[in-house]
């Protein structure tokens, strides 16, 4: 679906130069929605496509047609053309389910690998906090979400989910009043382990098991010895 077009033909409004060369005006002639995604619009610039911005960028950008455009002004709108497209890749990515800003700062760099460390920081802050000022990131909503879903039907100690949140990004301080406030009981957890493992171990390897878990010898012993056995 052709947006806006700009017909007329385009001319130079530069003077030949010492060589005899014209030097062409930069010229914003057609926008287009795109094909395959409907939400960005294909932008030409003398004609020929430039590049892709998603309609938000577009409006936010005050782009139209018949627009004159430096060479500087083109380069900063590609630029922005890229921003737009990792950004719209990660929202996927982080909509498929919640994910810490440490997740989504590690899923940047492993699209933007042959880029520059600075580059890989700057642009990854930029996306990160778009999608934290939106609400798509919260470190404080995943780290509640990750408690409530980890191993809920097999078991897991608090000090492996503070383990394993702490790897992914989120502080000590976010953990220690998400576990708080969870209400999670360690012996729950430890019985529905004991429930699964009862019949592979004897009482001695189920309480080196558990340990290595993450839970207490003192807890886990007086479970094991005194859980009913078949």
């Amino acid at each position: 679906m052709e947006i806006y077009k700009l017909s007329d033909k385009l001319v130079s409004n530069k003077e030949k130069n010492n060589d005899g060369d014209s030097g062409a005006v930069l010229i914003i002639t057609k926008l287009k929605q795109g094909v395959k995604n409907e939400n960005r619009v294909n932008v030409f610039v003398n004609e020929s496509y430039a590049f892709s911005l998603d309609i938000a960028q577009v409006v936010d950008l005050k782009l139209k047609v018949g627009q004159e455009l430096s060479e500087e002004k083109l380069l900063e709108l590609k630029k922005a053309s890229e921003f737009g497209k990792l950004y719209q890749r990660t929202l996927e990515w982080v909509m498929l389910r919640p994910r810490s800003e440490r997740e989504t700062f590690d899923y940047l760099r492993r699209k933007l690998k042959m880029s520059s460390s600075e580059d890989i920081l700057k642009l990854s802050e930029h996306i990160i906090e778009r999608l934290r000022t939106k609400g798509y990131l919260n470190d404080k909503k995943f780290a509640e979400w990750f408690v409530e879903n980890r191993n809920v039907k097999k078991g897991i100690s608090r000090k492996r989910l503070e383990m394993e949140l702490f790897k992914k990004g989120v502080s000590r301080e976010m953990i220690e009043q998400v576990m708080t406030e969870s209400g999670r009981d360690e012996k729950e957890e430890v019985l529905k382990i004991i429930a699964k493992k009862r019949a592979k171990y004897d009482d001695e390897k189920l309480i080196q098991y558990l340990c290595r878990q993450g839970f207490s010898y003192e807890l886990v012993r007086g479970l094991v010895l005194n859980y009913e056995k078949d």
